[in-house]
C-alpha cells in the first residue's frame, strides 16, 4: 500500500493516532528499535554513521534532522532495510502515518522478515481497524475481521521475536485485542499468560486475559484470574462481578461490587449494579439492601437517565414488604419516561402484591389499547399483557384474561410460559378441552417440557381421561428424575384423583432424594390434610416452618387447618396473622384468619377480615361461602344471601351447591318472618 491510496484529513490522523496510542499501552516506544550494532557490509560505513546521527537526533528531539539524517543512510545504503523501518517508526510517533507506512512497506521490500516494519504497520492497521470500528465506517459482526484486521494480525505476528520474553510487550498487547476480538481465543492465551506476569502495572492485562479464558470456554479459568488479581489490584473488581454474573454467581457477583463501592462509594453505577446482583439473589433482607443502594444511587444525582434504577427500586422495594413505596417509585417510572413499558410492570407487579386488581385493569387496559398493533418496538405490549391477564382472571373475567394471553402468546411465539397462562386460564375457566388442545399443541414444540405435561394431565383429568393424564406424568417423572417439581406435579394428580396413597409414596420418594427441599415437605402436607391424616399434615408442615419460619404458606396452610376442625384456635389465629404480616394484603390469608375468628365466635373480627377477602376474590365461590355464614350469623340477611350467591355463581370449587342451596332457603325464611 502507497501513500497515495489515503486521502488523510487532520481529524482523522488525530483518531487514528489516539488509537495508535491507545493500542500500545505498555512501554514507552524507543526510538532505536531497530538499530543494529553490528558491522555493515563494506562500502556502507557512511550509511551507518549517519544512521547512528539519526537516531541521537531523534533522541534529542531534533526529528527534522533525524529525518534527514536517515534520508541520507538510505540513499548511501539502499539495501539497508533497518534504516527504513528506523525513520518508518519515527514518523509513526510523530502521527505521520502515511509516511510511516512507506518507509515500513520499502522496509520491507528490502527485508520482508524485518520486524520493525512489521510492527510499525501492524500498529497502523490495528489502529485504523479499530477506529473504522468506532465510526461505524464498515458494519460487521463484532468477530469478523476486516481487511485492517487481517492485516494487523499478519504483521504483529511476524514482529513478533520467537525468542522467549523478547518480543516487545505492545506488540503482544495489540496482537492479543486483535486475536479476542476476532475470537482466536487460544492465541490470545498463550500471548497474554505470561504477558500479564510480565507487565504486573498493565491494568488491562488480566481483563484481556479473562475475557480470552471466556470466549474458550474457561470461565472458571476467567474468573480465577480475576479473583487472584483482585486483592492486589482492586480496579479489576467490577470486572470480577461481571463474570460473576455470566456465570450466574449472582451472591459473588454482590459481594464483589460491595467491596468495589467501598472503594468508590460515590459511584452510581457501582451501586446500581450491587442492587440488581442482590435482587436476583432473592430474600427480604437482600431486597432490603439493594433498596438502600438504590436510594443511594438515586440521590447522587449523577445520572443522565434514572429510568432503570427507579424501576429497580419498585422492585427492590416491593420484595422488601413495601408495596405501596413499590406503586409510588413506579408511577415515577411513568411520569418521567412513558415511552417505554417498565413503569407500567412495575405498577402492575405492586398493585397484583397488593391483590388490586380492578386497579391493575384500570391502569393497564388503556395503556394496552394505545400501543397495540403500533409499529414502535420500544414499547413492548407483551410484557404488560401476562400481568392484565392475571388481574382478568383474579376477578373471575376468564374470556378477557384467555384473550389477553393468547394475544401475548402471539406477539412473542418462543415464550411458552405465556403458553401455560394461557392453559391455565382455560382451566380456570373450565373450558378443559380446550385448554388440552393448547397444552397438546405447546407440547409437541417443546416435548418434555414439564410444566406444559402438567397442565395437559389436569386438563385430561377434567374430561374423564385421568388414567391419561397419569401416564403423562409417570412418563415425565422418569425423564425429570432429578427435578423435584417432576415427583409434586406427579403428587397432586394422584392426590387429586384419590390415589392419595400413591402420592404419599412419591413425595416420600422424593424426600429421600431432596431433603432440604421445602416444597416436598409442603406438598406432603397438603396430601396429609386430604386424606384427614391431620397429625401428619401438621408434622409436615412444622418441618417447613422450622427451616423457614417465614414461609406464609406454611402459616396459612397450618392454621387454617386448625381453625376448620376448630381446634386451637388461639395457635390458628397466631399462625394466620403472622402470614399476613408477611403477606398484608393476601385474600386468602384474610379469608382463613376471618374462619378462625369465625370458629371463635369472635364475629366482629371475622366480618372484617371476611369482607376484605371477599371484595378482593369475588369469584372464590369458598370465601363467598365463609363470608355469608358470617353474615347470617350477625343477622344480615340480605347481604349474606348475596354472598352465598356470589358463591354459587363463582369457580365453585371445593364447596357443597345443595348446602349453599339450603343456608339461601334458610335465610330467606328468617327474612319473611321479620
Amino acid at each position: 500500500m502507497t501513500p497515495s491510496r489515503f486521502l488523510w484529513n487532520n481529524s482523522l490522523v488525530m483518531k487514528i493516532a489516539w488509537a495508535a496510542a491507545a493500542l500500545s499501552v505498555l512501554l514507552p516506544v524507543s526510538a532505536a528499535r531497530a538499530q543494529s550494532e553490528t558491522t555493515r557490509p563494506d562500502g556502507t560505513a557512511e550509511a551507518y554513521a549517519q544512521f547512528l546521527i539519526g537516531h541521537r537526533l531523534a533522541e534529542s528531539g531534533d526529528e527534522a534532522g533525524a529525518i534527514a539524517a536517515y534520508k541520507r543512510a538510505m540513499e548511501l545504503d539502499p539495501k539497508a532495510a533497518d534504516i527504513p523501518a528506523e525513520l518508518a517508526s519515527l514518523y509513526l510517533e510523530q502521527n505521520k502515518l502515511q509516511e510511516a507506512m512507506a518507509a515500513a512497506e520499502q522496509a520491507l521490500k528490502i527485508d520482508p522478515a524485518n520486524r520493525e516494519g512489521h510492527r510499525v504497520l501492524g500498529i497502523i492497521y490495528a489502529a485504523l481497524s479499530e477506529s473504522g470500528r468506532e465510526q461505524g465506517q464498515r458494519p460487521r459482526a463484532a468477530d469478523q475481521p476486516n481487511e485492517y484486521t487481517t492485516k494487523a494480525v499478519d504483521h504483529l505476528e511476524k514482529a513478533l521475536d520467537k525468542a522467549p520474553g523478547m518480543s516487545d510487550p505492545n506488540v503482544r498487547a495489540t496482537l492479543s485485542r486483535l486475536y479476542v476480538r476476532t475470537q482466536a481465543y487460544d492465541k490470545a492465551i498463550r500471548l497474554l499468560v505470561d504477558l500479564v506476569e510480565q507487565e504486573p502495572g498493565w491494568q488491562e492485562g488480566p481483563l484481556l486475559l479473562a475475557e480470552a479464558y471466556e470466549g474458550a470456554g474457561r470461565t472458571d479459568d476467567a474468573i480465577a484470574e480475576l479473583e487472584k488479581r483482585a486483592d492486589e489490584d482492586p480496579r479489576v473488581l467490577p470486572s470480577l462481578a461481571e463474570f460473576y454474573e455470566r456465570a450466574n454467581r449472582w451472591s459473588d457477583a454482590a459481594a464483589a461490587y460491595d467491596r468495589a463501592i467501598k472503594r468508590a462509594p460515590r459511584s452510581a453505577d457501582l451501586k446500581i449494579s450491587y442492587a440488581a446482583a442482590l435482587l436476583r439473589v432473592g430474600g427480604r433482607d437482600n431486597a432490603a439492601k439493594a433498596r438502600d443502594a438504590l436510594t443511594d444511587a438515586i440521590a447522587l444525582g449523577r445520572l443522565p437517565d434514572s429510568t432503570r434504577p427507579l424501576y429497580l427500586l419498585s422492585q427492590a422495594q416491593r420484595r422488601a414488604g413495601d408495596p405501596k413505596a413499590a406503586e409510588a417509585t413506579a408511577r415515577r417510572v411513568i411520569a418521567q419516561n412513558n415511552r417505554t413499558p417498565w413503569g407500567y410492570y412495575s405498577l402492575a407487579e405492586a398493585l397484583e402484591e397488593r391483590h388490586q386488581y380492578q386497579a391493575v385493569v384500570d391502569e393497564l387496559a388503556p395503556v394496552v389499547a394505545e400501543h397495540r398493533g403500533k409499529s414502535d418496538a420500544s414499547f413492548d405490549v407483551s410484557m404488560l399483557l401476562p400481568h392484565l391477564g392475571f388481574a382478568y382472571q383474579e376477578l373471575g373475567q376468564y374470556d378477557k384474561a384467555i384473550a389477553s394471553f393468547d394475544e401475548a402468546r402471539k406477539l412473542s411465539p418462543g415464550e411458552t410460559r405465556l403458553t401455560e397462562y394461557l392453559v391455565e386460564a382455560n382451566l380456570a375457566a373450565k373450558k378443559y378441552a380446550a385448554a388440552a388442545d393448547v397444552a397438546r399443541a405447546a407440547l409437541a414444540a417443546h416435548p418434555g417440557d414439564l410444566q406444559l405435561t402438567r397442565l395437559e394431565a389436569q386438563a385430561l383429568r377434567h374430561t374423564g381421561k385421568a388414567d391419561q393424564g397419569a401416564t403423562l406424568l409417570e412418563g415425565a417423572l422418569k425423564q425429570h428424575g432429578d427435578d423435584p417439581f417432576a415427583y409434586i406435579a406427579l403428587a397432586q394428580f394422584y392426590s387429586d384423583v384419590d390415589r392419595g396413597a400413591q402420592a404419599v409414596r412419591v413425595l416420600q420418594d422424593a424426600q429421600a432424594k431432596f431433603p432440604s427441599d421445602n416444597s416436598i415437605a409442603f406438598e406432603l402436607g397438603t396430601v396429609f390434610d386430604k386424606q384427614k391424616k391431620f397429625a401428619d399434615a401438621e408434622t409436615a408442615f412444622r418441618q417447613v416452618l422450622n427451616r423457614e419460619p417465614d414461609n406464609a404458606a406454611a402459616l396459612n396452610y397450618l392454621g387454617y387447618m386448625l381453625a376448620e376442625r376448630g381446634e386451637r384456635l388461639d395457635e390458628s389465629v397466631g399462625y394466620l396473622k403472622k402470614a399476613l404480616q408477611i403477606e398484608p394484603e393476601n385474600g386468602s390469608y384474610l379469608d382463613s384468619l376471618g374462619w378462625a375468628y369465625y370458629k371463635a365466635d369472635k364475629l366482629d373480627l371475622a366480618e372484617d377480615n371476611l369482607r376484605r377477602a371477599a371484595e378482593q376474590l369475588r369469584g372464590n365461590s369458598v370465601i363467598q361461602d365463609h363470608y355469608g355464614d358470617v353474615l347470617f350469623k350477625l343477622g344480615k340477611m340480605d347481604q349474606a344471601i348475596a354472598a352465598w350467591n356470589r358463591a354459587l355463581a363463582g369457580d365453585g370449587d371445593s364447596i357443597d351447591r345443595g348446602d349453599i342451596d339450603k343456608k339461601i332457603k334458610t335465610a330467606k325464611q328468617k327474612q319473611s318472618k321479620k
